[in-house]
């Protein structure tokens, strides 16, 4: 059994929803969880003690260990606050899960500049003001463990969410470049890509009454992730750099793959009219790598054209 304890675990967004069940399951298997939630709307609206309270009262009354944080990541201030919880009560850090986010749908031409830096302020920007201080510290430990809550809405697209999708996509990238500089350090980062019953699906999906019907609800509901998170968070896993979707009990690997392509010879200056030629060897989705870094790439295509590094 994946076990918990004597490990300290930080879920933000962690008042509802998805975000609650990752502290439950992380405090049932050992976990001091903090458990951070501004309380605020799906929209980025208010706040409420209450949200992050009822749930640490739930893991207390079960005989676990959490304590709330009702500080916002949106700034910087306020995720040193959310590290700075957990090492006063707790004394270290083993588990970040970033999942603290907003949502909204707007066409892209309507996409103001507001709306766009504050869904990114709070998901993208969140992400980096929380993960920074917690990689100090458990860089000092010589462990850790980072799960950034992406989404398929980032790496496939969603219509109405430019400003989601942006956000999301981004932290793919942060997740990647934490994976490959903590690695020396025993810190590990992945990201989940989750679809899962909760008030953003009400949003997004239509009439929750006509898709309970067709069993739609049932077959998504949000546990139903929770392993997932859970592991990738755990000592358990060796795993590091890589993305993995849940969904309705499928849990899948994602990954940016490179194709082989098309080479210009050695002597020659391509043209946009060679790419047109070569189209379908560029665009050739097979045989394909996945490269670790940048390196593999720029080395990969070295190699091809005989220069040696």
């Amino acid at each position: 059994m994946i076990d918990f304890t004597g490990q300290v675990a930080i879920v933000t967004g962690a008042g509802r929803g998805l975000g609650r069940l990752y502290a439950i399951e992380l405090a049932r298997r050992g976990a001091s969880v903090v458990v951070n939630d501004l309380g605020g709307s799906m929209h980025g609206e208010g706040s409420d003690t209450k949200v992050a309270d009822l749930v640490v009262e739930e893991i207390t009354d079960g005989g676990g260990k959490a304590v709330a944080s009702y500080d916002s990541v949106d700034n910087p201030a306020g995720g040193q606050a959310i590290v700075d919880a957990a090492l006063e009560r707790f004394g270290r850090i083993d588990a970040v899960v970033s999942n603290a986010g907003i949502f909204n749908s707007i066409p892209f031409e309507e996409l103001s500049a507001d709306d766009w830096r504050h869904m990114l302020r709070v998901h993208l920007d969140g992400a980096f003001y929380l993960s920074q201080p917690a990689y100090r510290i458990m860089k000092s430990q010589g462990y850790g463990r980072f799960v950034f809550i992406s989404s398929s809405g980032g790496m496939f697209g969603q219509p109405l969410e430019a400003h989601y999708a942006a956000a999301k996509a981004g932290l793919v990238g942060l997740s990647n470049v934490l994976a490959i500089e903590g690695q020396p350090h025993g810190i590990h980062s992945n990201t989940v890509l989750p679809f899962g019953f909760s008030r953003m699906v009400t949003e997004t999906v239509g009439d929750p009454r006509a898709l309970q019907e067709t069993g739609f609800l049932k077959a998504i509901r949000p546990e139903l992730v929770v392993p997932m998170v859970v592991y990738l968070a755990s000592r358990s896993c060796d795993l590091t750099h890589q993305n993995y979707s849940a969904c309705a009990g499928r849990f899948a690997r994602v990954f940016v793959g490179l194709g082989r392509g098309w080479l210009a010879g050695s002597d020659e200056v391509p043209t946009a009219d060679d790419i047109a030629t070569h189209l379908a060897a560029v665009s050739a989705a097979e045989p394909f790598t996945v490269p670790a870094s940048i390196f593999d790439e720029v080395f990969g295509v070295c190699e091809r054209v005989g220069i040696a590094i």
